[in-house]
Order: C-alpha cells, then sequence, then structure tokens
C-alpha cells in the first residue's frame, strides 16, 4: 500500500492529514459533538464546528485539544480515528506510518498522550515531531544546512518560535497565545466598548474579516450581530478594522516579545543569518492582515508568510515521514 504513510497536524482549531504522494487530504476543525446522556459521538469536524454555541442541553460540543495539548483523552483517540479513516478510507490491509505534530514545548507525559492516542487510532508505528520543524520544511525551508533560520507558527493555541539549523531547534519557545486568543480578545472587546455579546464563531469571523495588526489607511468595515448586555435584545454594530487592531494590541505584543526574546538567545552567527535571511510566519494566525508588518517594524528584520501558511505544518510532517522512510531505506 503506497498511501501507508500519513502526516497529522494535530491543531487546537483544525486537523490537516498529509497522505505521501496525494499531499493534504483532509482539512477540518477538531471539534466534537456528543451526547451528555448517552455519551455517544453526535457529529465530528465540520458538522460539529457548526454546533459550537448552539446545542441543546444534552448535547456539548468539545475542542478536544487545548492549547496544543490533548485535555480529553479519549475523544482525541475517537476523532482521530475517524479522520485517519475519512483520509485513507477504510479497505486499508497494512496500518499506516504516521507522524503527528506537537508543539515544542509540551511535556514527555503529553507526548506519550498523543503517541498512545495515534497507535490506538491504527498506527502501525508513530513519530512525533516538533511543530517549528515541521512548519519550516512545509514552508520550503532547507534545514539541513548549518544556517539559521527563524519560523514562527501560529496556530490555533499556541504560537511556536524557534531557530532551526542543521536539521534541529537551536532556541524556541512555545507561547499559549495564539489564534484564540485573538478571537478572545475581539470578544472582551466588544463587551468593554459595545456593550455588546458576541460568541467565538462571530469573533472568528471578525478577525478573518477585517482582523488588523498594524495601522493603515485601508480601513475596512463590519456589520456584527450580537446581544446588548444593557437592553438584553440582538442588536447590529459597525466595527472598523482599526478597532480591531486596538482590541488585538496586547496579544500581538506578546507575541513580538516572544519572538524577541528567542532572538535574544541566538548564538550570534545564528543571529546575522535570520537578519540576512527574514523570518518565516506559518500557521492560520499569521494570516492576520498586518502581522508581517507589526513583526518586522518592531524586530527591524523582513519578516515574510510562507506560501501555504494553514497546510505548511501538515506538508511538512508528511514529508517527515517520507524523509525518515528514505532514512531507513538508507541504513
Amino acid at each position: 500500500m503506497q498511501y501507508s504513510d500519513i502526516g497529522i497536524d494535530l491543531g487546537t482549531a483544525s486537523v490537516l492529514v498529509y497522505i505521501r504522494g496525494k499531499g493534504v487530504v483532509l482539512k477540518e476543525p477538531s471539534v466534537v459533538a456528543f451526547d451528555r446522556d448517552t455519551n455517544k459521538i453526535k457529529a465530528i469536524g465540520e458538522d460539529a464546528r457548526l454546533m459550537l454555541g448552539r446545542t441543546p442541553g444534552n448535547i456539548v460540543a468539545v475542542r478536544p485539544l487545548r492549547q496544543g495539548v490533548i485535555s480529553d483523552y479519549t475523544v482525541t483517540e475517537k476523532m482521530m480515528k475517524y479522520f485517519i479513516q475519512k483520509a485513507i478510507g477504510r479497505r486499508t490491509y497494512r496500518k499506516p506510518r504516521i507522524a503527528v505534530c506537537v508543539p515544542s514545548g509540551v511535556t514527555e507525559v503529553e507526548k506519550k498522550a498523543v503517541e498512545d492516542a495515534t497507535y490506538q487510532a491504527g498506527a502501525r508505528e508513530v513519530s512525533i515531531i516538533e511543530e517549528p520543524i515541521a512548519a519550516a520544511i512545509g514552508a520550503g525551508i532547507d534545514i539541513a544546512k548549518p544556517c539559521g533560520n527563524m519560523i514562527v507558527d501560529i496556530g490555533g493555541g499556541t504560537t511556536d518560535i524557534a531557530v532551526i539549523s542543521l536539521g534541529g531547534t537551536v532556541e524556541s519557545t512555545s507561547i499559549k497565545i495564539a489564534g484564540d486568543d485573538f478571537d478572545d480578545a475581539i470578544v472582551r472587546y466588544m463587551r468593554k466598548k459595545h456593550n455588546l455579546l458576541i460568541g467565538d464563531r462571530t469573533a472568528e469571523d471578525i478577525k478573518i474579516k477585517i482582523g488588523c495588526a498594524f495601522k493603515t489607511n485601508d480601513i475596512k468595515y463590519l456589520d456584527v450581530r450580537g446581544r446588548n448586555l444593557v437592553t438584553g435584545l440582538p442588536v447590529t454594530v459597525r466595527i472598523s478594522s482599526e478597532e480591531t487592531r486596538e482590541a488585538l494590541e496586547d496579544t500581538t505584543a506578546k507575541i513580538v516579545d516572544a519572538i524577541h526574546s528567542v532572538l535574544e538567545k541566538t548564538p550570534p552567527e545564528l543571529a546575522s543569518d535570520i537578519g540576512e535571511r527574514g523570518i518565516v510566519l506559518t500557521g492560520g494566525g499569521s494570516l492576520l492582515r498586518g502581522l508581517e508588518e507589526l513583526i518586522s517594524d518592531r524586530m527591524g528584520i523582513n519578516t515574510m508568510t510562507a506560501e501555504e501558511p494553514m497546510t505548511a505544518v501538515a506538508i511538512g510532517t508528511g514529508k517527515y515521514v517520507e524523509f525518515l522512510a528514505g532514512y531507513k531505506e538508507d541504513i
């Protein structure tokens, strides 16, 4: 079975599955809806995401991964099994080799939980790869060379920042501030500034449509529906992209600070490489308008976003499996 090598980007917000020879075949939200009374799973993925914040009492839509780490083991295992079967089809005679991606700051216990869940989901062999390495491979960086590359992977639950050289991580940090925190910041801002209560999905829509991290002259507007906290009735409020910049200011500043602290610890030779080559952004959070400009402005280093930031980690994880397969055949 030639499609037996799989790379999985097990993200807080979404799960991507890469199959050797086919590319990224599946991208679904990492949400599971199950019935509390019977403990039966009702829906997984996109179907479950549509239920977030819209379910009756007995059905709950949950995200089994919190900040890149498994928070609900059994649900994660079922979710992975479902996605793997959906990606490769049920008719496989040979169990697949699977590489799974985890944030760089996870503990051995958390790694073990991911490994066990992957074996339970039907893997023959499991490799755990750190997110920045996978992101760098997926972004097309040749990590085997002895020169410094800085990668900033902004996911849903964690932001991984690493300096990579000779195929390994030289300096890295993982902060639990990322795309979900952008959403939370927008929810808080709308409540404080407009007395408007909105849900996470609406906040995400605002972030995607008009979210902004750096002052620009191109101001966009969006009508947002929510519940007025004073009257308790549904109302529509018009907000601008400049307001989202204000809302996201603290959160984006924390990411910039984390990049700064990694650069401070980087050996001078590698730091000069990064100054020359620039900083590469990957992950869904890097799609926030103006983030590139903000980092460039604060760091004084050219910053660019990878071509396919959303799928870079999944592609890198899959290529890592291929690299390992080739490596083992060579020995």
